[in-house]
């Protein structure tokens, strides 16, 4: 979730990640699993450079442009009622090819940057009815120290924030860095839940020192989930699933989203169609081979931000363009955020629900 480098998402691999691709072509071929799993995720192809119009830069646009107490507010975001998104930083171990926010500015808060946002989301006039702060960037575990003052902050400016919530893929991408002093950033604070939101998107991502890591935050008390990306031709395929959700399930981590792929810029190689998704989550939900207490929701992130796809979300269908229904309405948005606006992709209908047009991906 990092920036790109003179308009081109630079290629990035953590000394952790290209150990394990380097032993296992050695030891079993690049057919492996665990090669497939990283080369696909991480390692560039010519693919990217086949850009459709239909594909967009940005998933979303949800900035806060305000100066709050006399500075320009960073790195601030907000789509719904009770949470407020904060980027402290866009670097990453590595760079995930599909990338929500590949084509996001390089930058990281300074700590004067940081305290700002923690007063902005305790400031009532602003932000009434704000109950959770998500973390994300980049990601926030490569800057224990400022992470670490953020959530103080947060404690200190927004007593109305009851869960923190941070997005991180260091566990399966640099698990050494789950060290002694994050874990001391990751400690408890009275009257504040600390939330891990991680992506694994294959079974063989658990790597014994990424289970060892995700042990270890467990045992200090946090709370750990997992967004996976469904993603063609690493994990589109029923037997795949199941063993991910299991894994899960067995290290003690929650399955929220099972996500279809975006469609940004250069992605439409890892996208499958919604359709072959349902598919999927019908079969995962009802095979009876996976526990109940592991099944995820199947989402879409839109222009207007995540649709679960529930009976009668999809509306229309425009040739590969899907007219999903939202709950959000457009006043409540524009009340939560006076800076959003409505994208050309948005309708407003009579019930004053928005609904949006997502591209739909194509199965070969």
């Amino acid at each position: 979730m990092a920036g790109k480098i003179g308009g081109v998402f630079k290629e990035i691999l953590s000394p952790f990640l290209r150990q394990k691709l380097e032993q296992a072509i050695q030891e079993e071929g690049e057919a492996s699993q665990v090669a497939r799993a990283i080369t696909a995720q991480y390692l560039k192809t010519p693919m990217e450079n086949q850009i459709h119009d239909s594909e967009s830069r940005r998933h979303y646009e949800a900035e806060v442009h305000i100066h709050y107490q006399g500075k320009p507010l960073k790195g601030v975001e907000r789509l719904y009622k009770r949470v407020i998104v904060i980027e402290p930083t866009t670097v990453c171990a590595a760079h995930c090819r599909w990338c929500l926010r590949g084509d996001y500015p390089v930058f990281n808060l300074s700590e004067e940057e940081l305290v700002n946002c923690a007063k902005f989301c305790g400031d009532k006039q602003f932000n009434r009815g704000v109950r959770e702060v998500l973390i994300t960037g980049g990601d926030p575990f490569m800057i224990p120290d400022r992470l670490n003052l953020l959530i103080d902050a947060l404690v200190a400016h927004a007593p109305n924030v009851r869960i923190v919530r941070i997005g991180s893929r260091v566990p399966v991408q640099s698990p050494e860095r789950v060290n002694a002093k994050l874990m001391h950033t990751l400690r408890p604070r009275k009257g504040l839940r600390i939330e891990l939101a991680t992506h694994v998107n294959h079974p063989a991502e658990f790597f014994p020192e990424s289970v060892a890591a995700f042990d270890k935050i467990l045992r200090a008390g946090v709370h750990v989930y997992d967004q996976t990306v469904l993603l063609k031709g690493l994990n589109d395929d029923l037997d795949t699933l199941i063993r991910l959700y299991d894994r899960m399930r067995s290290i003690g981590i929650e399955a929220h989203y099972l996500f279809h792929c975006i469609p940004m810029q250069g992605m439409s190689h890892f996208r499958t169609s919604v359709d072959k998704g349902l598919d999927l989550i019908r079969k995962l939900n009802s095979t009876g081979k996976l526990s109940g207490r592991c099944k995820p929701m199947y989402t879409a992130m839109t222009d207007l931000g995540k649709i679960t796809f529930y009976d009668g979300v999809i509306l229309d269908r425009d040739g590969n363009r899907l007219l999903l229904q939202t709950g959000y309405s457009y006043a409540e948005r524009k009340a939560w955020n006076p800076f959003w606006e409505k994208p050309d992709s948005v309708e407003v209908g009579e019930d004053e629900l928005m609904r949006v047009w997502y591209v739909d991906g194509i199965d070969d």
